[in-house]
């Protein structure tokens, strides 16, 4: 690992460094599906809500159920049905699934509860509202894995699965990719409970900075080293990149739900609760979704026919973040949030944002504030090049359609400096 010499010191305001538990509150406050259900934010997202791409020993059967309602999670065609007629056709409440877990007729059970094959749980790892994640071991390998439970009568009022819970899984089932972690197995147990198998990665990347930034006596704070910036920021784009490639947008990117590898060099997309998968034309979606500080100013101004262009200013976001150890733009409310983009990026104008005055919250009062470099606010010496702070302005550019995307980043000059 580089040294961190090379890194800006910022002042840490203690009040500004409590906001983290404050942004995951405004998650569960303001954060809708398309259904226009309240969706909650997992806070410990090591495994939470992560679905498996398309992998060929994945397949998930409902064993007890009648061949009608039979599920295999291969066919490729059935990720452009709409989420409620896949959530009829993939989760029926049946009595057991069958996975890679374990063979046929093999029963293995976690602790005392009946109907998982093949696993054992060791430890608690986090709660969320729609679940409880546990470390546990493959019996078969011998691989640590993470298993998060679903209680069926307590997710929702019909006592069925979490409408996020299917979305993950119909969604990104398909998707492939060494920078998005693995559903393993999905496993109905007795008496009403799912359980998604997940490997296990370490850390996620907000507490990965927090182990690895540094802090003296005057509460200075430094970002992770250039080359550790680059090589995530690489490996984000690459895992988002592949999932715009299936059309599928995240919609809630920030460091929580970036898991880091034990020795920290592999990062992987996780909790796709609130993913869709997208159609041509874009929308209508709800506007109400990426955690606030990560969100693009079109989803705070009201915006429903957006593209995975959300999902490119959460990256901006998240390399500005490394780069210094502080969030960029820590709002607290939608219009601060709004506002704290506007004090630094300025007030957009037509020119630089022609369809701004169209959209549903625009106010042509807003408070006008001038235009200003990234390098006023995001300092040369943080982010190593002016290579990096020219990728960073074109991550947050105001206008989606002039934003860069992913595959594009990734050819850009900063990923080839030496």
């Amino acid at each position: 690992m580089a040294n961190v010499n090379h890194q800006q010191h910022i002042v840490l305001d203690e009040e500004e460094d409590d906001l983290y538990d404050m942004a995951d509150d405004e998650d569960d406050e303001d954060v809708l599906d398309d259904d226009e259900d309240p969706v909650r934010n997992h806070n410990r997202n090591m495994a939470m809500g992560d679905v498996h791409p398309h992998n060929p020993h994945v397949n998930v059967v409902m064993e007890d159920a009648p061949a009608a309602h039979r599920v295999h999670a291969r066919p490729q065609e059935q990720a452009q049905l709409p989420v409620e007629q896949q959530a009829q056709q993939q989760v029926h409440r049946p009595s057991h699934y069958r996975g890679p877990g374990g063979a046929a007729g093999e029963r293995l059970d976690i602790d005392d509860e009946p109907g998982l094959v093949g696993y054992h749980r060791t430890n608690l790892i986090g709660q969320g509202a729609y679940g409880v994640v546990y470390r546990g071991i493959q019996r078969s390998s011998g691989d640590t894995i993470a298993i998060k439970r679903i209680p069926f009568a307590d997710s929702t009022p019909e006592g069925g699965v979490p409408c996020s819970v299917i979305r993950e899984i119909s969604l990104l089932r398909e998707l492939d990719h060494p920078n998005v972690v693995r559903l393993l197995d999905v496993i109905q147990s007795q008496p009403g409970g799912l359980y998604l198998v997940f490997e296990f990665v370490q850390h996620d990347l907000k507490s990965f900075m927090d182990q690895h930034q540094t802090s003296d006596d005057i509460h200075q704070r430094v970002g992770l080293p250039i080359p550790m910036v680059r090589s995530f920021l690489r490996q984000i784009l690459a895992g988002v990149g592949f999932c715009h490639t299936y059309r599928v947008l995240h919609r809630d990117l920030k460091p929580h739900n970036l898991l880091i590898s034990a020795n920290g060099q592999q990062l992987k997309l996780a909790d796709f609760g609130l993913a869709r998968l997208s159609g041509l034309p874009n929308g209508p979606y709800t506007s109400e979704v990426v955690t606030l500080w990560y969100r693009a100013p079109e989803l705070l101004m009201g915006g429903n026919r957006y593209s995975a262009a959300v999902d490119l200013w959460s990256v901006g976001c998240i390399f500005a973040e490394m780069a210094t150890g502080m969030p960029l733009f820590p709002g607290r409310s939608d219009i601060d949030q709004l506002f704290k983009i506007f004090q630094r990026r300025g007030t957009p104008t037509p020119h630089i944002w022609p369809a701004a005055n169209r959209m549903p919250h625009y106010n042509p009062e807003f408070p006008s504030w001038p235009e200003r470099p990234i390098t006023d606010f995001v300092s040369l010496e943080a982010l190593g090049s002016t290579n990096a702070a020219d990728l960073l302005t074109q991550l947050l550019q105001y206008d989606p359609d002039r934003r860069i995307a992913c595959k594009q980043a990734l050819q850009h000059p900063y990923f080839f400096e030496q």
